[in-house]
């Protein structure tokens, strides 16, 4: 059954909720306790990153099914725990302080950056380890799967940033408050264009893939990427479509103690 490309692309549909859910769920109760229980959620799931880690080393010797489906998580795990590092404000960025509204063009690009760089500096040095494991390796989804991610992520926060037709901010936590102020409700830009277009060009690449495999194993490795490509894609249109995607995780999560009848939150 899981050698099934079906199966595969519910797995990712569902792995890409899940752990969605599963972070914010752990940031928003962090929220409710204070601001210790944010450090305390980052250690305590070290193990998990640790086991991310491991299990990309092991799967990269041998392509199989099995490794394909290791690797695919694994590198889920990984990612996650860094995600997690930042919705918490442990690896964010020296930069603080909200944006002011006087500040224009590079002069705010800059201070965009400041908020940020430390976590982008961990993205980048995940992408490096996962780079050495896989390069030469038997099997290389796991490098697919994070670099999926990573360009899907750079792509978004440059498009919050440049400016938006839509931008929810119900899941912003309380240690980025401030990045709330670096947002911009607008027109899409060259940026959302570009960043559509190479998600787009990516999954059309990688269901031709699909179409052409010959064996399971390629067949649920590109399964997967097809799955995860088509998500980040979808997940760009958001920003200019008006759906109620938030309601995907809104219901499993506790309810923050509300201050005021018009404050709202984003989802990075």
């Amino acid at each position: 059954m899981l050698t099934s490309p079906w199966i595969a692309a519910l797995l990712a549909l569902f792995s890409w909720w899940f752990f969605t859910g599963i972070i914010l769920l752990v940031v928003r109760s962090a929220d409710r306790k204070g601001d210790t229980a944010h450090s305390a959620s980052v250690v305590f799931t070290v193990p998990l990153f640790a086991l991310g880690i491991a299990g990309l080393v092991v799967s990269s010797g041998t392509l199989s099914v099995t490794n394909v489906y290791v690797a695919f998580f694994s590198v889920l795990l990984i990612w996650g725990w860094i995600e997690l590092t930042f919705l918490s404000g442990i690896i964010v960025g020296p930069e603080r302080r909200t944006c002011p509204n006087e500040l224009r063009g590079w002069a705010r690009f800059a201070r965009a950056w400041h908020t940020l760089s430390y976590h982008e500096v961990l993205l980048l040095c995940g992408l490096l380890v996962v780079t050495v494991t896989t390069t030469n390796a038997a099997n290389s989804f796991g490098f697919w799967t994070y670099l999926i991610l990573f360009a899907a992520r750079i792509s978004a926060k440059l498009n919050l940033f440049f400016g938006v037709p839509r931008i929810n901010t119900e899941f912003v936590p309380k240690p980025l408050e401030h990045l709330k102020s670096y947002f911009r409700h607008g027109n899409i830009t060259i940026a959302f264009v570009l960043g559509v277009t190479f998600l787009s060009f990516s999954t059309a690449c990688f269901a031709e893939r699909l179409f052409t495999a010959e064996t399971a194993q390629m067949r649920v490795g590109f399964a997967l990427l097809l799955a995860l490509s088509a998500l980040a894609t979808i997940e760009h249109w958001l920003m200019v479509i008006p759906l109620p995607d938030a309601k995907l995780w809104r219901w499993m999560l506790p309810a923050l103690p509300t201050t005021s009848k018009t404050g709202r939150s984003h989802e990075l």
